[in-house]
């Protein structure tokens, strides 16, 4: 896949799909064929400080660590950006969802994965 500005970290998606995060600021999501499917900035008007780690929950739902900005913001199909996590990190980096609603975050600072419970009923 050409053309990316920095690509840092990358996590499988729906249907064959993947999502990558650029250090330029933005995240791409691509379909199975590897064409363009999306960029997140522009589709939900979002402005990411440094995206870092990315993953995709049962529901086909984005989760974006922002180094930066020091959160995690879920990004659903439908519908607008939701802020999951705004206090608590030094510095969010790679992450992981399970199908059970948890969202594992290792913060590079504090040395540690920090896990999170943000999906409320049953998958």
């Amino acid at each position: 896949v050409p053309n990316l500005q920095g690509p840092r970290y990358i996590s499988p998606a729906p249907r064959g799909g993947f999502v990558v995060s650029e250090e330029c600021g933005d995240v791409k999501v691509f379909m199975s064929s590897h064409k363009l499917l999306s960029s997140l900035s522009s589709k939900y008007g979002h402005q990411f400080g440094n995206p870092a780690g990315v993953c995709v929950d049962t529901d086909g739902s984005i989760l974006v660590a922002d180094e930066q900005r020091r959160t995690v913001h879920l990004f659903p199909e439908h519908g607008a950006p939701i802020c999951l996590v705004s206090t608590g990190l030094q510095r969010p980096a790679g992450m992981a969802c399970s199908s059970s609603g948890h969202l594992f975050v290792a913060d590079t600072v504090e040395n540690c994965v920090k896990v999170f419970k943000y999906c409320v009923r049953p998958p």
